[in-house]
């Protein structure tokens, strides 16, 4: 219980030093790139979703950071748990926005962060918003922005990864943009695993190779979307065995 409320004291509590910075870096936008401008909305994000993961009292490791190429990419990732998105915004280094429902545009300040950030929000209701979702991630990849995407549509809650809905692969073929498949482990037991209680956790994170714009335009859809899934089930599995010791 003590962690849960230091972790959701820090969270909002956070909101209002993050909304005076939102105020100072959009001041600065006109005048820089848009890398560069990107960088500077990121590490706000960065700073806020670090501190959220150490008041978890989590350890989190990252491997294949070397994998990471220059411009804009479809980040491809399983989904066990609500805290997927503080521990990909506090270890990757490099900018990106995401797909999230559209009930986050309810909270304060964190929106108006994402919408610099160029995240995409998704109405699950209205089949209309899915293929805008589609449209927007697309037109932000081919504006230099990098985007995230969990393809399950769901936390898998440490339950086995789901299978892979078929709309990354068009995002990335239209784009242009390689797709980089990253493997998560271990966040679904800060919460989903415990009541929605937060509990210290070891989260492991792997960032695998890109998959070239070029293969990913010659290659159907359906063969190259299990292949990503199955890099990224493999993986999950490997850190899991390091994990528990066994085979």
């Amino acid at each position: 219980m003590y962690n849960s409320i230091k972790t959701f004291s820090f969270l909002f509590g956070y909101l209002p030093v993050a909304a005076v910075n939102l105020k100072k870096f959009k001041a600065q936008k006109a005048g820089m790139g848009k890398a560069e401008y990107d960088a500077l909305i990121h590490s706000e994000p960065q700073k806020w979703a670090a501190g959220i993961m150490k008041r978890t009292k989590s350890t989190v490791e990252i491997g294949g950071l070397e994998n990471l190429p220059e411009g804009p990419v479809l980040f491809i990732s399983n989904h066990e748990g609500n805290f997927d998105i503080p521990v990909l915004l506090s270890s990757i280094p490099k900018p990106f926005g995401f797909i999230s429902k559209k009930e986050v545009k309810k909270l304060p300040i964190i929106p108006h962060y994402m919408e610099e950030m160029n995240c995409v929000f998704l109405d699950r209701t209205d089949r209309r918003s899915s293929f805008k979702s589609i449209e927007d991630s697309i037109e932000k990849l081919k504006n230099g922005h990098s985007i995230l995407i969990f393809p399950e549509g769901t936390r898998s809650k440490g339950e086995g990864i789901g299978d892979f809905k078929s709309g990354f692969m068009r995002i990335a073929k239209d784009a242009g943009v390689p797709i980089v498949p990253i493997a998560i482990h271990g966040t679904s037991a800060i919460m989903e695993q415990n009541n929605n209680k937060i509990r210290p956790a070891q989260v492991s994170v792997r960032v695998l190779e890109p998959i070239g714009a070029e293969l990913i335009k010659e290659t159907d859809a359906k063969t190259l979307i299990p292949l990503i899934r199955s890099k990224v089930e493999q993986t999950v599995a490997e850190i899991e065995s390091k994990k528990t010791g066994l085979p």
